[in-house]
């Protein structure tokens, strides 16, 4: 363990929480709260941003979505079990937004876990978006604030996933590489290690997973490259008053 936690005199924290059950116990003291949902929730609001559109309003379930479908200046996206919900053009496919002009545009999603996970964790007093994706700016980001940050993992149906804890594991080393955060959980410490062993290939984390067969039985293979691509973006989702916007940075 020795060299994992480099700093002992650390100003703030920096932990992981693998699956949202266990968000209240760790949400104590956490200032910053990153929600992560690699597939493909948070990658699909990465990309929505960098194609242009304005915000993003993250509901709990489909009815709250449904009355948007048509809607002049909206796009309704709704995923359930990794699909389209049945009546919506969009679920949670970053690739649905790619080459997209969404510029003016509001879209209005709900999915299996990412949202879910982003109206748990509303109260936090920040509350930003993470994806491979947004990589390298938004580990940039953090290491810029005065605040311990909570790494939070959407999980799959409130059970631990590989890709949300690699991600986690990646944001864990660039800031434990400064002086400035240290780790006091031993699930932060097991997230740098899963992020060592994968490192050298994203992909290759999926390999042995289970939800294998069911990602290639759904065609979701072309997400999942994309998804797991790092720093295609510089754009940080922010929680504003219910809605995600663009951070405006300096």
């Amino acid at each position: 363990m020795e060299g994992l936690v480099r700093n002992t005199n650390y100003r703030h924290r920096v932990e992981v929480c693998f699956v949202p059950s266990q968000y209240p116990l760790y949400a104590q003291d956490m200032g910053i709260v990153v929600v992560i949902d690699v597939l493909r929730a948070t990658s699909a609001m990465v990309a929505a941003f960098e194609h242009g559109v304005d915000r993003i309003i993250p509901v709990s379930d489909v009815e709250q979505a449904r009355p948007f479908i048509g809607r002049e200046g909206y796009i309704a996206a709704a995923e359930r079990d990794g699909q389209v919900v049945e009546g919506f053009q969009y679920g949670n496919s970053p690739l649905a937004y790619v080459g997209e002009d969404l510029r003016g545009k509001t879209i209005v999603m709900t999915t299996t876990n990412g949202t879910k996970a982003i109206q748990l964790a509303k109260g936090a007093r920040q509350l930003v978006i993470g994806s491979f994706l947004n990589l390298t700016a938004l580990s940039e980001w953090l290491l810029e604030q005065d605040d311990n940050i909570l790494l939070l993992c959407s999980g799959w149906k409130d059970k631990f996933n590989l890709e949300d804890s690699v991600f986690a594991g990646a944001v864990m080393e660039r800031l434990l590489e400064s002086d400035k955060f240290g780790v006091e959980e031993d699930s932060s410490i097991a997230a740098k290690y899963m992020y060592m062993a994968a490192r050298e290939n994203y992909l290759g984390i999926l390999k042995a997973a289970p939800r294998r067969r069911r990602i290639e039985q759904l065609q979701l293979l072309p997400d999942v490259k994309y998804c797991l691509t790092p720093d295609q973006s510089t754009v940080i989702p922010i929680l504003r008053n219910g809605e995600l916007v663009r951070m405006e940075r300096p």
